[in-house]
C-alpha cells in the first residue's frame, strides 16, 4: 500500500500494528547506507555552526551590541525544539525524503509539495549567500582582491558541486572535516578570548573585559528593538539543524546514532553561539565589529599576530563551503522525494551510479548560477537580500516540522500508530509556542523595514507560485498515485 493511500483514507482506518508505519516512500529507494556514526554526528555539529554566525555576527553584533547573545539563546532554543520533532520523526521512520515524506503521510501530497518547494526555496537562496560568502572572505588575501566577486563565486559553486555529484560518501568525508575545521576554530577562539580577557591582554587599543560593555551602552547600547529585529538573521543561522534528519535515511541504526546527535544541538548552541558572542562583546565594544568582516577575523586581526587573521579567514571560508555542501546534499534528496511522487521536474528524481540524486542537485546549483549573476549584478546587497528570502524559506519549513509533529502527536493518541521513546517534550504546547515565535519573526521582518518588509510583502507571490504551481503538477501526481496503487 503506498503513502498516498493512506494519505487519503479517512482517520478511523488504522493499521493492525499501530507500532509500524504504513506509509511507504518511493524516494527511499536507491540509496546507500554510506554515512557512519561519526558523519551524522559533525554533520549535526556543521549544522549547528554555520555562515550566520562567521560572517552574519559582525554586522548584527554592530546593530544590535552585545544583546546578540540574547537572540542566538532565545532562536537556539526554538531550533532545538524543531530538530527535536523532526528526530521523533525520523525514529518512527528514518527517510531521505525527511519533511517531506512526513508531509506527504500527514497532510497528504499538497502538504509534501508545500513543505518541498519552500525547502528549495531557503537552500536555493542559501547557496547564493553562501557562494556570496565565500567570495566576500576570499577578497581578504591580496591575491584575490582584484579578482571580481562573481567569479570567486562561480569558483566556489564548482568545487562543492564537483565533490557533491560523486558519492554520499564524499559528502559525508568532506562535511566531517569541514566539521572538525569549523569547531576546531571556534574551540580555539574561546580559549584565546579567555586567555585575552583574564589577562587584561590589549587588542587593538582596548583592554577586554566588562568594561567593553559597560562603557559602551550596556548589553542594550541601541535599546532592545534593534536586537527583536535581527532574530529573522539569527533563524538564518541555525538553518542547517534539520539536515542530520534529512541524512538518516543514508545511514544505518538511526535509532541508535540520531538521539544523541539531536541532544548535543543544545549545548553546541550553547557553547559555541552564545558563548563565542559574549566573548566577542568582552574583548572589543560592538562597534568595533562591521557586517564586511567576520568578527573573528576582527580579533585577530587587531591582535597582530602574523598569519592569524588569514588562517581564521580560511576557517570562515570553510563555514560558508560547508554551508553550500549541506545545501545541495540536502536538496537533491528532498526533490527526488517529490520528483517521484509527480511534485517536481522528473529528472530531479534521476540517480547516477555512486547513489546520488543529481538532479535535484543540479537544480539547485542552477539556482547557484543565477547567484552568481547577482553578485555581478550587486555584489554589495547580494548577502542580504538573498538571506532575507532564504529567512522566509526556513520559516516555512520549521513551521511545516512542527505541523507534521503536531500531526503525529494526533494520531498517536487515537491510537493508530505509536510514539517512539524518544520524545519532544512538553507536545503539543511545544510545537504551538514554536509555530508562534516563526509567525512573530515574519511580523519582526515587516517592522525591520527595508529588504525586510519587501521580502514579507512578497509573501503574496510566493503563495501564488505556489498554488499556480499545484494547479500545473497535480495532474501529474494524481497520475503517479494511480499507477503505484
Amino acid at each position: 500500500m503506498t503513502d498516498r493511500v493512506i494519505a487519503a483514507e479517512p482517520l478511523s482506518a488504522a493499521p493492525a500494528d499501530p507500532a509500524a508505519s504504513p506509509h511507504v516512500d518511493a524516494g527511499d529507494a536507491g540509496y546507500r547506507k554510506d554515512l557512519k556514526s561519526r558523519h551524522i554526528n559533525m554533520i549535526a555539529i556543521g549544522g549547528a555552526i554555520g555562515t550566520g554566525l562567521f560572517l552574519g555576527a559582525g554586522g548584527r553584533m554592530a546593530s544590535a551590541g552585545p544583546s546578540l547573545f540574547i537572540a542566538y539563546a532565545v532562536c537556539g532554543v526554538f531550533a532545538f525544539f524543531v530538530v527535536r520533532a523532526l528526530g521523533e520523526l525520523v525514529l518512527y521512520r528514518p527517510s531521505s525524503g525527511a519533511f517531506v515524506s512526513y508531509a506527504r503521510e500527514f497532510m497528504g501530497e499538497k502538504g509534501a509539495y508545500t513543505a518541498g518547494w519552500l525547502y528549495f526555496l531557503n537552500w536555493s537562496t542559501t547557496a547564493v549567500a553562501d557562494i556570496t560568502a565565500a567570495a566576500t572572505y576570499a577578497h581578504f588575501w591580496s591575491m584575490f582582491s582584484d579578482v571580481p566577486q562573481w567569479i570567486l563565486a562561480l569558483i566556489a559553486l564548482a568545487v562543492v558541486l564537483a565533490a557533491n555529484l560523486i558519492s554520499v560518501k564524499y559528502f559525508g568525508e568532506m562535511e566531517f572535516w569541514f566539521a572538525i575545521v569549523k569547531v576546531a576554530a571556534l574551540v580555539a577562539f574561546m580559549l584565546v578570548g579567555i586567555f585575552l580577557i583574564v589577562t587584561s591582554h590589549d587588542v587593538g587599543g582596548s583592554t577586554p573585559g566588562l568594561a567593553n560593555i559597560t562603557d559602551h551602552g550596556g548589553i542594550f547600547p541601541n535599546g532592545v528593538m534593534p536586537m527583536l529585529l535581527l532574530v529573522q538573521g539569527v533563524v538564518f543561522a541555525y538553518a542547517s539543524v534539520e539536515l542530520c534528519g534529512v541524512a538518516a535515511g543514508e545511514t544505518e541504526n538511526p535509532e541508535k546514532i540520531m538521539p544523541k546527535a539531536i541532544n548535543s544541538i543544545m549545548w553546541r548552541v550553547g557553547l559555541f553561539y552564545v558563548g563565542s558572542v559574549v566573548l566577542l562583546a568582552l574583548i572589543l565594544p560592538y562597534t568595533a565589529y562591521s557586517g564586511d568582516q567576520s568578527p573573528f577575523v576582527t580579533v585577530f586581526d587587531k591582535l597582530g599576530i602574523p598569519g592569524a587573521a588569514g588562517v581564521m579567514n580560511l576557517v570562515v571560508l570553510t563555514a560558508a563551503l560547508s554551508s553550500l555542501n549541506s545545501g545541495l546534499y540536502s536538496t537533491g534528496r528532498i526533490l527526488r522525494s517529490m520528483s517521484l511522487a509527480g511534485s517536481a521536474p522528473r529528472f530531479t528524481g534521476v540517480m547516477n551510479k555512486g547513489g546520488v540524486p543529481y538532479g535535484g542537485i543540479l537544480l539547485t546549483a542552477g539556482f547557484g548560477v543565477a547567484g552568481v549573476l547577482l553578485n555581478f549584478v550587486m555584489p554589495e546587497d547580494a548577502f542580504e537580500l538573498v538571506l532575507n528570502f532564504a529567512s522566509i524559506g526556513i520559516i516555512g519549513t520549521w513551521a511545516m516540522i512542527m505541523v507534521c509533529s503536531l500531526l503525529f502527536v494526533r494520531r498517536a493518541e487515537q491510537g493508530r500508530l505509536v510514539r517512539p521513546a524518544y520524545r519532544l517534550p512538553w507536545a503539543p504546547y511545544t510545537q504551538i509556542v514554536t509555530l508562534v515565535f516563526l509567525a512573530s519573526v515574519v511580523v519582526l521582518m515587516w517592522m525591520d523595514g527595508g529588504i525586510g518588509r519587501t521580502t514579507v510583502n512578497c509573501l503574496p507571490l510566493i503563495a501564488a507560485a505556489l498554488v499556480g504551481g499545484w494547479f500545473l503538477v497535480r495532474g501529474r501526481v494524481r497520475r503517479t498515485a494511480a499507477r503505484l496503487d
